[in-house]
């Protein structure tokens, strides 16, 4: 059956793109905002993506006259569904897998409201594989046939095996957002999903003695990107390779990284509707407004020549929450003020309110999260900090450069790949952006702050390095012709 579309002139490929989240319809984390902003982006350089996702209760309620293009009643050993087709905002196709025994529940895409995993999450996301790679072969219900799927992450992991050992099964890419997620079960899933006995080996799904969907997509797709250049050389070794390391590291020239993009529409100080006053590179003297706004809204002292320090994060040690804690005593002996917004690890939470407690007008804090503070904090603040002890990509330290805001960072991943640490040969050539450190400790941490406050008091050298910032270019498009670039690779044109 056809799928209702605005059709793409000329278009080179075609393109499905398997996920288990997309911004705005249900989001836990990065790899919603990747899904609604990139295939965006693929089709304005031409080539023809429509986006796979699970029909939760979420997605389903959100849905406008979607319109039924396929039952899926006679896949062996999976419950019977049927593919929904709507165009997003964007004009974006949409497939929704509609399976209501398997999505439509209360909680989260993967876990209950109690916080447990789903038992069945296998089966959940077992189906969604096997409809990409069903889609992805001769036996597509669909008019439209991809040239190659492209899978995110553990949750669309086993399409690339499906997709193996389907007879005109289309080549396929899995994109690694967070290795640290792998989608791991008991062995007996390999029967349970009617995949081959002799996949569950070391050269296929097995995993320490179990069944790995990530493994399967990192061993039986076609090319593997992830999320960073940095974070690809990253998760070879031992140290974020998870277990994986010797795959990836064998696979090493089918592997890619690609920076994310942010969405320069919503991230936009120059037309941003939470924002006390907006301002451009070209006007930056609206910043002060916002800083003026942000110190009121979080009852800080109203000082406008103290640096203040914004943190939007999860509270935990992936972060370097921690050692941001351990040192905030000292920062407000400089003086600096912290504008903090996020939540997590309840005994981070609660260390955070007690030194908030104990520096009145020096902390600000919100535990929890609100869009709008986010941005507010991103226009307000002076720099940024974001101590990360692993990044895949990170999206905040783009969106702080994007409102003239200096990172301070540690050198890892996407965040070593995206801010370059202010030196005075830097500052010369124009791409000092931020303040990068190695080595992930408080002491390491607080030497980078004190460096940053003493760029901050020289007024020419700060301007600088805030123009510089806003002048770098994080949108899609970027990150859109590099993955173009691989497809084209993958199949060789």
């Amino acid at each position: 059956m056809s799928i209702p579309e605005r059709k793409i002139e000329m278009a080179e490929l075609g393109v499905l793109f398997a996920t288990s989240e997309i911004a705005p319809l249900i989001k836990t984390g990065g790899l919603a905002d990747v899904s609604g902003a990139l295939p965006a982006a693929l089709r304005e350089i031409g080539v023809d993506v429509r986006v796979l996702v699970p029909g939760y209760s979420q997605v389903i309620e959100q849905l406008a006259e979607p319109q039924v293009v396929a039952n899926l009643d006679d896949l062996p050993g999976f419950p019977m569904a049927r593919l929904l087709s709507v165009t997003m905002a964007n004009d974006v196709p949409l497939l929704v897998l509609d399976c209501p025994v398997l999505y439509q529940r209360e909680g989260g895409p993967y876990q209950s409201p109690e916080g447990q995993d789903w038992s069945d999450n296998a089966m959940r996301f077992g189906l969604l594989s096997k409809v990409a790679a069903v889609l992805g072969s001769g036996a597509t219900p669909l008019d439209w046939h991809p040239d190659l799927v492209h899978c995110n992450d553990w949750q669309t992991g086993l399409a690339p095996a499906y997709l193996h050992f389907a007879p005109d099964g289309a080549p396929s890419l899995i994109a690694i957002h967070n290795l640290a997620f792998q989608g791991n079960f008991p062995p007996e899933a390999v029967q349970l999903l009617h995949l081959p006995p002799s996949s569950f080996g070391i050269e296929g799904l097995e995993f320490y003695g179990k069944m790995s969907f990530l493994k399967s997509g990192l061993f039986y797709a076609d090319h593997i990107t992830t999320v960073s250049p940095n974070y690809a050389a990253e998760i070879q070794h031992e140290a974020l390779g998870f277990g994986m390391q010797g795959l990836l590291s064998k696979r090493r020239d089918s592997l890619t990284g690609i920076l994310n993009g942010i969405d320069t529409e919503e991230w936009n100080p120059a037309s941003d509707p939470y924002l006390a006053k907006p301002y451009s590179s070209a006007n930056i003297t609206g910043k002060a407004a916002n800083k003026k706004a942000l110190q009121h809204k979080l009852a800080l002292d109203i000082e406008p020549d103290v640096p203040l320090l914004g943190v939007i994060s999860r509270f935990t040690e992936q972060k370097g929450l921690d050692a941001l804690l351990e040192i905030v005593p000292l920062l407000c002996e400089l003086p600096v003020q912290l504008a903090m917004l996020g939540s997590g690890d309840p005994d981070m939470q609660n260390a955070a309110r007690e030194l908030a407690h104990r520096f009145p007008g020096r902390i600000g804090l919100h535990i929890g999260f609100s869009e709008e503070l986010s941005h507010q904090i991103e226009a307000g603040a002076d720099m940024f900090v974001m101590p990360s002890r692993f990044e895949p990509c990170g999206l905040n330290q783009l969106y702080s450069q994007r409102y003239g805001t200096p990172p301070i960072v540690h050198a890892t991943g996407g965040l070593a790949d995206s801010v370059v640490d202010c030196t005075a040969a830097s500052l010369a050539d124009g791409t000092a952006s931020g303040f990068v450190f190695n080595g992930m400790t408080a002491v390491n941490l607080y030497a980078t702050i004190l460096r940053s406050i003493d760029a901050y008091h020289d007024r020419h050298k700060w301007d600088t390095l805030c123009a510089n910032c806003m002048r770098k270019d994080f949108s899609w498009e970027t990150s859109a012709k590099a993955y173009r670039a691989v497809y084209m690779k993958v199949l060789g044109r």
